[in-house]
């Protein structure tokens, strides 16, 4: 909105609000940048001649984790987590006892995180139920319940479809909490056969879903195993990383295949790191501090997400380290971080 030459503030959510900016705008592209958006409207538009990135059904499926997971797990054969899904109480109840303990709930459709737990017990079943209530896009919605998978590490394969093909990323190490990244590094250790099985997977799930761009593919690695988890058809908040370590970042793949550009190569430089800074409440008049001491961190950039008003727990800004090595860049963003906080302005 900064940069822009027109902006508009509304719920996306609604489908007859987004057709009418649509028509009244008749972009070129749709770039759809966040998972909560009126995704059958984007169907129709896209039915109607609007070219929707990386499709429209990219958008709708994403979205909805049921219709990714279905398609992952039973029509592409790809290796998942067990899961279940209930629309009830009774349901959910019955699904986490099948499942067992631990086992991981989400809503079906969120985004960030929101709505996840880890539910290890009976004693909390309700509690589960009910974050996942609080935390859906759809009140009263649809629930997954999944096998708590014991992974060594997560990590974000971003892939990239475009007129040169399909192109990875060196691979994104991150650490979530309730499903939201607090931290994540470039590159990630893995071994060749992770790393191809890695690919495969990313590529069966990206040309099933087509378009160009850039897509943020999630995977466990347990062993030698390599699991899908989701797929974001955008730039990933994890991928952040990119801006200091590669010769294009997320944003700038993402921008080059849109606009249907070549992409020869894909070059990590350097290892690194990122750590965003997260609003411990809201506000609407607010302000970051500590900038000057974050920035005497060597090897380090800040960026400031301008956000007109912070919320608990939204990112406002990240830090972003370079070193030798990703171990190193990590110190370094951490570091960076913990000179940083939110005040009132």
């Amino acid at each position: 909105m900064h940069v822009a030459h027109r902006s508009y503030v509304i719920d996306m959510l609604d489908p007859e609000r987004l057709r009418e900016i649509i028509e009244q705008e008749k972009p070129d592209l749709i770039v759809p940048e966040i998972e909560a958006l009126a995704t059958s409207e984007l169907v129709k538009l896209e039915e109607e001649g609007y070219r929707v990135i990386p499709t429209a059904r990219a958008a709708k499926m994403t979205m909805d984790r049921e219709g990714i997971r279905r398609l992952a797990s039973e029509k592409l054969g790809l290796p998942t987590a067990g899961y279940k899904f209930a629309d009830t109480y009774e349901q959910f109840v019955q699904a986490v006892k099948d499942i067992g303990y631990p086992c991981v709930v989400k809503p079906l459709m969120s985004s960030s995180g929101k709505g996840q737990s880890v539910c290890r017990s009976e004693k909390d079943i309700e509690h589960s139920w009910n974050i996942a209530m609080e935390g859906g896009r759809v009140q009263n919605g649809r629930v997954i319940i999944e096998e708590f998978i014991r992974f060594q590490s997560e990590i974000t394969l971003l892939t990239v479809r475009s007129v040169s093909g399909t192109s990875f990323c060196a691979p994104i190490g991150h650490i979530q909490e309730n499903g939201d990244y607090i931290e994540s590094w470039q590159p990630h250790d893995m071994t060749d056969s992770q790393i191809e099985e890695a690919k495969r997977i990313a590529k069966t799930i990206t040309d099933e879903l087509g378009g160009y761009g850039l897509f943020g593919v999630e995977l466990f690695l347990a062993e030698d195993k390599v699991y899908f988890s989701e797929v974001s058809p955008r730039p990933h908040d994890t991928g952040l990383v990119t801006l200091v370590t590669q010769n294009l970042s997320e944003f700038a793949l993402h921008v080059r295949a849109i606009l249907g550009y070549p992409i020869p190569e894909i070059v990590l430089m350097t290892p690194g790191a990122s750590r965003p800074l997260k609003a411990g409440r809201e506000q609407d008049n607010y302000r970051i501090t500590g900038i000057d001491e974050a920035l005497s961190v060597p090897n380090t950039q800040l960026r400031i997400f301008g956000k007109p008003v912070t919320k608990v727990g939204r990112r406002v800004a990240v830090a972003l380290s370079s070193a030798d090595s990703a171990q190193e860049a990590r110190a370094l963003a951490k570091k960076a971080l913990d000179k940083l906080a939110v005040a009132e302005a």
